[in-house]
This record gives C-alpha cells, sequence and structure tokens, in this order.
C-alpha cells in the first residue's frame, strides 16, 4: 500500500508576531544610568554582574501595518517616525545581556532579519568592538548588507531622528551611505566587509563616522579606522577620496580646487573616473610600495584670473601637473596617518602576502607583526591626472 508525507508550515511564525528591528544603537551607559540593575538579568548574591561598564543599547522596531509601501500616505502612516517606528532602550552588561532584557519588555520576539543599520558611539568603538561583532557575527538573522558605522557623540540620537527626506529614520541613514557609494562619496563597506577586512592578517578594517546634525540631517565625516577591534583615528570627510584614489574605486565623485601661478587663477577640477596599480618589493628587508595612480578629470569653474584660457593647452598642462603635485601630498599624508596609529586600511600587507610569500613567512606571519611593521614600510606615489572636458561655454 502506498504512503504518501504530507509536510505544512510547522514552524511559520506571523509577520504581526515578530518584533521586526530596523535598527540598533549601542552607547557606553553614564554612571547614573548603571544604577537601573533591575533591568539587568542577573540575580543579585549567587549570579553577581560582571565587573565591567555596562551599554546602553536602544532598537528601532517596526509597528505593524504603519510602515509606508509607497509615495504619499496611502499604506502607512504620516511622516512622523514617531506613528511607525518604536523606539525602546534598555541596559545591559554586555550586548547578549542587553537584548534578553529588551525581550523581557517585548512580547513578541525580536527578529533581525530586516535589520539595515546598527549605530555606535565613537566612545564605544575606542573601547573596542569584541563583544559587539561577536553577537552579530553569530546571529544567522543578521543580514552581511546591514552598515554598522560609527556615530561622533550618542548614537540613540540618531536612532530618535526625524529626517524631512525619509519617514524612516534606519532607511534614511542606510540610503545616505548608498547613495554615496553611487556618486562616488564613499566605499562599499557593508558590515560583512568591514569583518571580512578585519579577519585579514594585512589588513585593518574601518567604519563610516557620521555626525548628527541640525535638522536631524546626518554628515559623512570620514572614515573610522580600526586596529584589531579599536578604533584609533577618523579621517576627515575629504580624506575620504585619498581613500578611493588610491585603492582605484569608482565612480569617481570629488572635487579638487588648483590654484596656478603664471597666469594667476583658481579653477575647481572634478575627479570623473580613478585607477590605480600597487606594486611591492622587499627593499633592505622593509616592504616598498610604488603606486600609480590616475586621474581624469573635468574643469568644473573657473574663479578670477579672467585672462586664464583654458582652451590654451599650455595652461591645461600646467593645471594638470599643478593636481599631480596635490594628490601626490594628499595621497602621501593618508598614508602616514594611517602608519602612525599602525592601521592598514589599505591592505597593503595582503599585497606583501599575495607578491612577497616568502618574506611573510619568515618576517611576519601574523596580524600583530604586521601592525607593527606597517610604520616602516616605504611609499613611492605617482599620479597621472588627464583632462577629459573643460565644460561649456555661453555664446
Amino acid at each position: 500500500m502506498a504512503s504518501s508525507l504530507l509536510t505544512g508550515c510547522w514552524d511559520r511564525v506571523e509577520i504581526d508576531e515578530r518584533a521586526v528591528v530596523l535598527g540598533v544603537s549601542i552607547d557606553k551607559a553614564a554612571k547614573d544610568e548603571e544604577e537601573h540593575e533591575s533591568e539587568v538579568t542577573h540575580v543579585e548574591g549567587s549570579l553577581p554582574a560582571p565587573v565591567k561598564d555596562m551599554v546602553h543599547v536602544a532598537v528601532q522596531i517596526a509597528l505593524p501595518g504603519r510602515i509606508p509601501l509607497g509615495p504619499g500616505e496611502s499604506g502607512g502612516a504620516s511622516g512622523n517616525p514617531g506613528q511607525t517606528l518604536w523606539v525602546v532602550d534598555v541596559f545591559g552588561h554586555s550586548i547578549d545581556d542587553a537584548f534578553m532584557n529588551l525581550q523581557q519588555q517585548i512580547s513578541s520576539k525580536l527578529f533581525f532579519g530586516h535589520l539595515r543599520v546598527i549605530v555606535i558611539s565613537e566612545e564605544v568603538a575606542r573601547r573596542g568592538l569584541a563583544n559587539i561583532n561577536d553577537f552579530f557575527r553569530r546571529n544567522s538573522e543578521v543580514r552581511r548588507m546591514a552598515w554598522l558605522m560609527v556615530s561622533k557623540g550618542n548614537a540613540l540620537d540618531l536612532m530618535k531622528a526625524a529626517p524631512k527626506l525619509e519617514r524612516i529614520p534606519t532607511l534614511y541613514l542606510m540610503s545616505t551611505l548608498d547613495e554615496g557609494i553611487k556618486m562616488g562619496k564613499f566605499p562599499k563597506d557593508y558590515i560583512g566587509i568591514f569583518w571580512s577586512n578585519m579577519s585579514k592578517k594585512g589588513q585593518e578594517g574601518f567604519l563610516p563616522y557620521i555626525e548628527l546634525k541640525k535638522s536631524d540631517n546626518v554628515e559623512i565625516k570620514g572614515l573610522a579606522y580600526f586596529k584589531g577591534e579599536k578604533m584609533v583615528g577618523a579621517t576627515k570627510p575629504l580624506e575620504i577620496a585619498g581613500y578611493l584614489g588610491l585603492r582605484g574605486i569608482n565612480p569617481a565623485g570629488y572635487r579638487a580646487v588648483i590654484t596656478i601661478d603664471n597666469p594667476p587663477g583658481t579653477v575647481i577640477t572634478n575627479v570623473a573616473h580613478r585607477s590605480s596599480k600597487i606594486k611591492v618589493r622587499i627593499n633592505k628587508g622593509i616592504p616598498h610600495f610604488t603606486i600609480d595612480v590616475m586621474l581624469e578629470v573635468n574643469v568644473e569653474e573657473v574663479i578670477g584670473g579672467e585672462s586664464l584660457a583654458i582652451d590654451n593647452p599650455n595652461i591645461l598642462t600646467e593645471i594638470e601637473k599643478k593636481q599631480n603635485e596635490a594628490s601626490v601630498k594628499f595621497y602621501e599624508d593618508i598614508i602616514k596617518k594611517t602608519q602612525r596609529k599602525k592601521s592598514d586600511i589599505f591592505g597593503f600587507g595582503e599585497y606583501v602576502r599575495a607578491k612577497e610569500p616568502g618574506y611573510w613567512k619568515r618576517h611576519i606571519g601574523t596580524k600583530e607583526q604586521w601592525e607593527k611593521r606597517y610604520p616602516d614600510a616605504t611609499f613611492d606615489v605617482h599620479v597621472v591626472t588627464k583632462i577629459r572636458r573643460i565644460g561649456m561655454k555661453a555664446k
């Protein structure tokens, strides 16, 4: 007698039975906030709390049926984030402890499958991300395309922000970085890429460094770069272009101000395309890198200097020369800045591993040893600039 096996959705969970987490912020708990011992999931006397600083964790939870489904007001609530999201904050001795406390306050099971943004304060980042990385990497629901970012100031403020251009604050943070990639203002650095770079022996990780401005607007202030699990420094906003140029990442989207002497004048150029080539050799026992960067630029604007005729080939050559000189110093300064902090965010150590494996095995071998050797590495940076367009002239 034939038999059949019938299956069903035995483990299904209805969407309105889940607490969908869209964003997470992590701050260091203030001394007066650490008095919330009643919220900590340890049993006083039998399971004493760890002797360490507590964390202040907040989450944005989507309210069922309130998320806007399209333009206007159809399919969702109005532009007030308070009508679409619920921001809940708790304290804990670790990230896992904080989320256990949070689960005790929420009837539905926390669901991280739609988590898009994790914001950590600079204070927490400088203390180290070991506990944070461990918690989220072990959670199979967390997508590797989510964004992890460092906030100048309290991260909680970004969870409570109400930007004018987006009804869901978390999506505004995400789109700010996604659009930055499209416009050539920021490299791809999703949380999965950050974890991958941190795991490499010859490279360190970096994260977006952001700040909440007036009117709840968000500014990308630079790259927060790490040494191991700890943040050790941050670049300036324009220095993001230095990272992109040295790595040859496109599209390009940054402008430069170039001043020439003869005839005197100033022009603004826009980099339209980048490419770079990195070579390494061992010179007297020290890695020496040669970096060739090629920039294709457009002349965007002429400031002053009416005698500055940009249709003159000699003047265009002078502009290219000045941009070459400025770019070489610009790139060298960024490399030196990371060398002083022993944070190789460019991955030069990976070039040594790939091209000089014998030297790597004999003299380096580990991530910690490369951190010590990176400040001693030497560099030759060469830049070639080509002007492709000089704009249009009104008749």
